[in-house]
């Protein structure tokens, strides 16, 4: 039987790509579409395979499509009332919306408990750069100095982006400890955000899409393991998996390593 989905976010460049992707997978059906932006009552979907309800209202398309998951790419603050929607009736979610406060992880956490439902969010759904962040972590052990560059296009709302704090804490939990800061270091505003001794910086331009590079320094050598991204299809592989995943779960699973038995 598939797996019936709903998209939240739908009209949004990375909800296109879910619904066109999703909609093409054996064993996943695309059944509902949301977003704010709904202004008619059916979304089309991809070769000829009719359409599905949509509209701003998720429980009127939950109620109309009956879902197992629910896959969003929002923003931030339409993320939280989904969840409590979403887990209040049971359905499991795939959270790739990035942007939340520790608070509102935690407020995911306790809902997902609380109603015996799967959650799977992940800062980042590219295989690739879930690779970038083990390998990351290998490194972390052996070298004590470390900075982040992530770069990404400038409609993105949040700074420093999810994946490269995920990777700094990452890190600075596999060694142990946070990293060194190099002595006689003077911070200034345009040196980035430190998290665990890990300095991050934030570069948003057009042209970019999401982009990361984590430079490790040593006496005499340095260490650089970057991840590209190329276009949004690379971040289906990831949502199919979780979407496959997250039903026989119950709980908050954070991060795709996880699911990858990293």
């Amino acid at each position: 039987m598939a797996i019936r989905v709903v998209v939240h976010g739908a009209a949004g460049k990375m909800g296109q790509e879910l619904v066109n992707g999703l909609a093409r997978e054996p064993g996943i059906e695309v059944v509902g579409a949301v977003d704010v932006k709904a202004e008619k009552p059916a979304y089309p979907l991809p070769d000829d395979r009719g359409t599905v309800p949509y509209s701003a209202d998720l429980d009127k398309v939950i109620a109309q499509s009956k879902p197992d998951v629910i896959v969003d790419f929002s923003v931030a603050k339409a993320t939280m009332p989904m969840v409590r929607v979403a887990t209040a009736k049971h359905v499991a979610a795939v959270i790739g919306t990035t942007g939340l406060t520790a608070a509102e992880v935690d407020e995911i956490r306790g809902l997902a408990a609380a109603n015996k439902v799967g959650v799977v969010m992940a800062p980042n759904f590219a295989l690739g750069a879930v690779l970038m962040m083990h390998l990351a972590k290998i490194a972390a052990r052996y070298l004590d100095y470390a900075e982040i560059t992530e770069l990404h296009h400038h409609l993105k709302a949040d700074a420093p982006s999810g994946t490269a704090l995920m990777t700094a804490r990452e890190m600075a939990k596999a060694r142990g400890r946070p990293f060194s800061r190099p002595p006689g270091t003077v911070v200034f505003a345009s040196r980035g955000q430190e998290t665990e001794g890990v300095t991050i910086h934030s570069v948003r331009l057009p042209g970019l899409m999401a982009h990361q590079e984590v430079m490790f320094g040593a006496a005499g050598q340095t260490l650089t393991i970057r991840h590209d991204t190329i276009n949004r299809e690379c971040y289906l592989p990831g949502v199919i998996m979780a979407v496959k995943e997250v039903g026989k779960r119950e709980g908050l699973v954070y991060g795709l390593d996880a699911l990858l038995s990293l």
